[in-house]
């Protein structure tokens, strides 16, 4: 009789080692059915929540469906008050017609609370545009601010530059008659080389100034000054360009003397 074939599949073949210690597979056994027995019992848990919610969610959107019946003793009063089923709610009929929506509070802060939220909410908003109107308004003041100053330097710009043309112009007129020095020294426009003083002679100015209580002139009272001059005895006007023959002649073809009259 021939010998049998080994078996290559065998456990004596492969040589599995087994745990062979006493009570350890028992010990895994009893662990696994109990964390199975725990996973169960938590999805059973989690699936009985679910659907009571969903009941109760079914039950209230169908008891909220449904109409009102005769069984019911507000109804049955209203009817007995004249009011029939999908009509309005008042004596002349301009009430409403649908009963109030319910609304499911979810959350657990009490009463009040999203008042209180919402309230915080709108203040918040208040505050923003508050603040935005207040830097608006700041913007604006700047604006208005930088366009006067703008306006101010221009204005004196033009003053001085119409002083120095009033002051060329006398010097060349009196040069003219003969007048070898001017009725005041700033009447005439001297270059910058000339115009300066020592120390010495700015002292003495000072201290002339300081006597007579004399203060100094702004550039619009000298032009003001300068221009009257110039009327007075060369019959001039710096704003027309014109030398006229007297008088008369000023005062009959010249406009006035300042220059908003001859704009």
């Amino acid at each position: 009789m021939a010998e049998e074939e080994e078996d290559y599949m065998s456990d004596s073949f492969i040589n599995v080692k087994e745990d062979i210690r006493p009570g350890l597979p028992m010990l895994r056994r009893i662990r696994e059915a109990h964390q199975k027995e725990e996973k169960h019992r938590e999805a059973n848990l989690k699936n009985r929540q679910k659907s009571l919610k969903e009941e109760e969610k079914e039950r209230r959107d169908n008891v909220l469906k449904s109409a009102l019946g005769s069984e019911n003793k507000g109804f049955a009063l209203l009817q007995k008050m004249g009011y029939k089923s999908g009509q309005a709610l008042g004596k002349s009929g301009s009430g409403i017609v649908e009963p109030i929506p319910l609304n499911i509070k979810t959350g657990r802060s009490g009463i009040g609370h999203e008042t209180l939220i919402k309230r915080k909410a709108e203040e918040e908003l208040e505050n923003y545009q508050r603040k935005i109107h207040l830097r608006k308004q700041t913007e604006e003041k700047a604006a208005d601010q930088f366009r006067l100053r703008l306006k101010s330097k221009k204005e004196e710009l033009k003053l001085e530059s119409d002083l120095k043309r009033s002051q060329r112009a006398c010097h060349q007129l009196d040069t003219q008659k003969d007048i070898q020095v001017p009725r005041e020294p700033w009447y005439w426009f001297m270059p910058e080389k000339e115009e300066q003083e020592d120390e010495e002679e700015k002292g003495e100015k000072e201290q002339e100034e300081d006597e007579y209580g004399c203060e100094e002139l702004s550039v619009l009272e000298k032009l003001e000054i300068l221009t009257r001059y110039l009327r007075e005895e060369h019959q001039y006007c710096i704003w027309c360009g014109t030398t006229y023959e007297d008088e008369e002649d000023l005062s009959l073809n010249c406009p006035g003397p300042t220059s908003a009259d001859h704009d």
